[in-house]
């Protein structure tokens, strides 16, 4: 089947031809049958990287090329990356539409810039959840005109905490529309949103090979953590050519990895969300056009990047989940190439590895990381066969020739190779012995059994208690209230981002005016007071302080349970 079999608009046509599409993926070719046959609320479920935007992108612009006023479609997503990324696929896709313009709002950018580009008129907005709750409230943007809202990788605004922002906008849509949901997974959240807000949806599934791309294999290498360096680099450095995606967990871990991957002349950059706007887009850049070899991120920061000629992603951190698995490798074997997903474990996580393979069905090739002997040999031999393919046809190397003849003069074939061999040599990391073998023996791969509950004296069994909240929980609060127009949603989202500490581990959020508190548990304190000073909410910089738990906001709580996993 080809894209003409679907009865696109000519001005569609055009465009795709213009990009060389030819054959629809297979979530391109069982969501248009569906989605341009009539109108329908949609659920599509396919992996990252399979064309998704192109399947939901054609059939909303077919349906408002002639235009309008207001805005017709909205698209939620979780990153302003992936916003510009989304909206940038819209505009090649509606190139031949004269009357559709496209809008896109996120935040950590000018809203002022934003509001203007709204009210030059906009047929299709592409926002992050909480830039588009913002601009509805100061009266910037409306949706009563909206006949499709798509919420492009919903399982992924649910994990950042986005669930109360997107409930609030889709409250707002006219109820003359239609929502399309599209996802790399079905989590229970996510089922639960679609019940509340779509009615009998069209379902469309499109399963992968098992373990992602055909073209994808996961490796796992088994590393003591303060081996987790010298591993990366033992992975990185044979390869000259690698294009690696390499994943932390914390923004300070990222920045941390890249200055010193670049110090030991490694090209290599981070990319999170401590970085401006502009030096995320020329870090991107950059790793687009193969200025870098290796790009450092985190996983909110890397959900925008869409890069077709990555080599490698490298777990250098495991994730949360295996939903968050599934999105990090999805980063690699694009577009029908080949890839590799490695992950670094320590030997107390090969429980973790044990649970992504059952829940993914996927299999990780368990490897020994190679000697230091066995990694310069691979460089060596890389390296000198790309200087004997150097061309020799630049004319102003023959005034070069006879400095260089004298300068070798007395060489032979061979001794001019040692030399050679030698300065590349020199080049290896010193260690010790014991680093030689990096290599670490794994524990048992099962997860630690959970202590058994004490049994009700009454009957034989425990009765059911909801879990109840940490007494050793400790207070905080920040100086931004409800009067800027801030949730707990994005006090989660903001604290969890600059500290790295998971959502289930925030709970009670209070809000007043002026302020916000919020409660964290005692083994993640520490943390959330390193961070204080690299909280940003939309972009801005935010004051994080230690109250006393008497010194905390009273009334009603806007969060008020904890999620223990």
């Amino acid at each position: 089947m080809t894209f003409s079999a679907f009865g696109l608009i000519e001005p569609l046509k055009l465009a795709v031809a213009k990009l060389g599409f030819h054959q629809p993926t297979p979530i391109q070719t069982r969501a248009l049958a569906v989605l341009l046959a009539g109108n329908t609320d949609f659920i599509g479920l396919a992996q990252t990287g399979t064309g998704k935007t192109a399947a939901y992108g054609l059939a909303l612009l077919q349906q408002i090329a002639d235009g309008g006023k207001h805005p017709r479609a909205v698209v939620l997503c979780p990153t302003r990356e992936l916003c510009q990324q989304i909206a940038a696929d819209l505009r090649q896709l509606a190139a031949f539409l004269p009357a559709v313009r496209i809008a896109t709002v996120y935040g950590g950018a000018g809203i002022a810039d934003q509001i203007r580009q709204l009210r030059f008129g906009a047929q299709v907005v592409v926002a992050t959840p909480g830039r588009a709750l913002d601009l509805i409230q100061r009266g910037a943007l409306f949706l009563n005109a909206i006949q499709v809202a798509v919420l492009d990788e919903a399982d992924e605004m649910l994990r950042m905490g986005f669930k109360e922002d997107m409930d609030r906008i889709l409250a707002e849509l006219p109820a003359e529309r239609h929502v399309w949901f599209f996802s790399a997974t079905m989590a229970p959240a996510v089922d639960a949103v679609a019940r509340a807000y779509l009615n009998h949806p069209a379902r469309v599934a499109v399963d992968g090979a098992p373990g992602g791309p055909e073209g994808m294999a996961h490796r796992c290498y088994c590393v003591l953590d303060k081996h987790r360096y010298a591993a990366l680099r033992r992975l990185i450095d044979p390869v000259p050519a690698i294009r690696a995606l390499v994943f932390c967990r914390t923004r300070s871990d990222a920045q941390t990895l890249a200055d010193r991957l670049a110090a030991e002349g490694c090209p290599a950059e981070a990319l999170h969300g401590d970085l401006g706007q502009s030096q995320r887009d020329a870090a991107m850049g950059r790793f687009r056009r193969g200025a870098l070899q290796v790009l450092v991120a985190t996983d909110v920061a890397a959900r925008g990047l869409d890069v077709d000629d990555i080599t490698h992603v490298i777990h250098y951190q495991l994730p949360d989940d295996a939903q968050t698995y599934t999105h990090r490798s999805g980063r690699t074997a694009r577009a029908g190439r080949s890839g590799l997903s490695v992950v670094l474990a320590t030997p107390r996580e090969q429980w973790q590895i044990t649970n992504i393979e059952r829940s993914l069905k996927l299999h990780f090739q368990r490897e020994r990381l190679p000697d230091i002997r066995t990694v310069c040999r691979q460089r060596i031999a890389s390296r000198l066969k790309d200087f004997a393919a150097t061309p020799v046809t630049d004319p102003e190397l023959d005034v070069l020739m006879p400095t260089a003849v004298a300068a070798l003069e007395g060489l032979d074939r061979e001794a001019l190779i040692q030399r050679l061999v030698a300065v590349e040599y020199s080049r290896k990391p010193q260690i010790s012995a014991d680093e030689n073998d990096l290599n670490a023996r794994p524990v048992a791969a099962a997860r630690p059994p959970l202590r058994q509950p004490a049994r009700s004296p009454q009957r034989g069994r425990q009765p059911f208690r909801q879990p109840a909240r940490p007494a050793e929980a400790r207070h905080f609060c920040i100086d931004v209230g409800q009067s800027e127009r801030i949730n707990a949603g994005a006090v989660v989202r903001c604290i969890c981002d600059a500290s790295g500490i998971r959502s289930n581990l925030i709970g009670a959020i209070r809000l007043d005016q002026t302020r916000a508190s919020f409660e964290v548990q005692a083994c993640a304190a520490d943390q959330v007071r390193k961070s204080a000073g690299r909280v940003r909410l939309d972009g801005r910089p935010v004051q994080v302080r230690p109250v006393a738990a008497g010194a905390a906001p009273q009334g009603k709580a806007a969060r008020t349970r904890y999620r223990p996993r």
